[in-house]
């Protein structure tokens, strides 16, 4: 055999012998290798009866025992108020909206946006209106439908909330963000939480007023009576509603009651600070279904109403607002309705918050430090309110009455009392998201929502595939010099 064909027989033997190396490298210890869950995104706009604010969520699309670990991707408050106002407007209802869309639009990727559960929840603002004028609610409802179907997202549909489904909502949020539903463990997996007790829900708004919490006995009356499964858990809460004591409408009614009293074109509010004066007629007035007119007094008629600051007449003022007896349904709220006596701890947010915040009443003082604050405040006259607190003029005549009102509901109204006072935590936010129902309500619907199966490759280690990898380098670059020499090589 001359040296040409030793030398390309060589090159051949190497070529097959690197092909063979690569091939076994390549098979050896090959995994089933799970790619990381696509992410899905879901849209929620809350439309109070004050404000609209849009919450964008976004979630692994495996989820975990069923329900999806949802964080908050962004925030956007609409400007204007709430879409219940918009009743002889309500293009201007759905108008509002486009600006957050647009920026929604900007954050969700392009191409997920069209798979993206979009809802509109409204709360009591609406369910007032709707009592009040059915056809001016659905107006609103197709306007605001209409603006959010210009945009290439997946709409699902905008839909009063009851009030149950507020409240238990909230109850959601609180206890998921702070890690009572499922948490994430020292074995880098999502686990039930053991021996950790979930958290009441205290929700005030404009217009309604929520409690939600697991009772320690069976919760005796249906209509107060909610369950979920969350995360492979079952939970059997006590929620109620309270349409009309929400901080906007207690304060309405609480003129109109003090209106009512004497039917005089001045009244004297004790709950706002001495030296305050506001004007408003008597349409203004009994403008909410939660409130109704006197047939003899003249809807154009101007009314005044002046401060008197006096915390003690404020309290019995605002007390009669409330109905305190049980009758029959014992054990009860107020106003007749049943609730089993609270338990455990309480997160009290929105209206509980900001004017607990506003009275720096949030890091857990003491209920004697609470109630001397509160009537310090009440017996502060309206030019030295002013001088104190110039940012707050739209809102600062109100905080003793709403205060008050808050006391009032919480120990009368609820039943805590100064042993169960400190398990009340005024907040704002917890793991850095907003507390409400919008969170809950999203958590709630990924469990409706299909898990997606996690897609999987067959993966090798990388030092393997780098050596099979090499070997069939090897073996291409021996097969090329084998084909190169036997065109060029000449023999004599």
């Amino acid at each position: 055999m001359g040296s040409k064909a030793k030398v390309i027989a060589g090159l051949l033997a190497a070529t097959c012998v690197c092909s063979v190396i690569a091939l076994i490298l390549s098979v050896v210890n090959v995994k089933d290798v799970f790619l990381p869950p696509s992410t899905k995104y879901g849209m929620v706009f809350d439309a109070g009866s004050t404000h609209t604010s849009l919450y964008i969520y976004q979630w692994p699309a495996d989820k975990e025992n069923g329900t999806g670990i949802v964080s908050q991707v962004e925030a956007c408050s609409v400007s204007g108020p709430g879409i219940s106002s918009y009743a002889d407007n309500p293009a201007g209802a759905g108008a509002s909206l486009k600006p957050c869309l647009d920026r929604a639009m900007k954050i969700i990727p392009a191409e997920q946006q069209r798979e993206t559960p979009t809802y509109l929840g409204a709360t009591a603002g609406m369910r007032l209106l709707r009592e009040e004028n059915s056809t001016k609610a659905e107006q609103i409802f197709a306007e605001v439908s209409k603006a959010i179907g210009e945009y290439p997202v997946d709409f699902r549909g905008a839909q009063i909330l009851t009030g149950s489904e507020e409240g238990s909502f909230g109850w959601i949020t609180v206890n998921y963000l702070l890690q009572t539903l499922v948490k994430f463990s020292f074995a880098e997996k999502w686990e039930h939480p053991q021996d950790t007790e979930v958290l009441g829900a205290l929700d005030l708004g404009g217009a309604s007023t929520q409690i939600t919490f697991q009772p320690g006995v069976p919760v005796e009356d249906r209509n107060t009576s909610v369950f979920f499964r969350l995360y492979g858990t079952d939970y059997s809460l006590y929620s109620h509603s309270y349409l009309c004591y929400g901080q906007k409408q207690v304060l309405k009614r609480l003129v109109a009651a003090l209106h009512q009293a004497n039917l005089s074109a001045e009244i004297s509010h004790p709950c706002y600070p001495q030296g305050y004066q506001e004007n408003l007629t008597v349409a203004e007035l009994y403008d909410s279904p939660c409130v109704q007119a006197p047939s003899s007094v003249n809807p154009d008629l101007v009314l005044s109403v002046m401060g008197t600051g006096d915390p003690a007449a404020c309290a019995t003022a605002v007390q009669r607002l409330f109905n305190f007896s049980c009758g029959a349904q014992w054990p009860c709220g107020f106003n007749g309705v049943y609730q089993p006596p609270v338990r455990g701890q309480f997160f009290a947010f929105a209206g509980f918050y900001y004017t607990f915040n506003f009275l720096n009443l949030t890091n857990q003082p003491s209920l004697s430090e609470v109630n001397t604050t509160v009537l310090s405040f009440c017996r502060r006259n309206w030019t030295e309110l002013v001088q104190s607190f110039p940012q707050d003029l739209e809102h600062l005549h109100t905080y003793c009455s709403v205060a008050i009102y808050i006391l009032t509901l919480l120990f009368d109204g609820y039943k805590f009392d100064e042993r169960s006072w400190s398990n009340i935590h005024f907040s704002r936010q917890a793991a850095n998201t907003d507390i409400g129902w919008t969170l809950g309500f999203m958590l709630n619907l990924t469990n409706m929502i299909p898990a997606e199966a996690l897609l999987h490759v067959k993966g090798h280690q990388p030092n393997l595939w780098a050596g099979a990898v090499s070997f069939l380098v090897l073996a291409i670059v021996a097969g090329l010099v084998a084909v190169f020499l036997q065109c060029f090589w000449k023999t004599k």
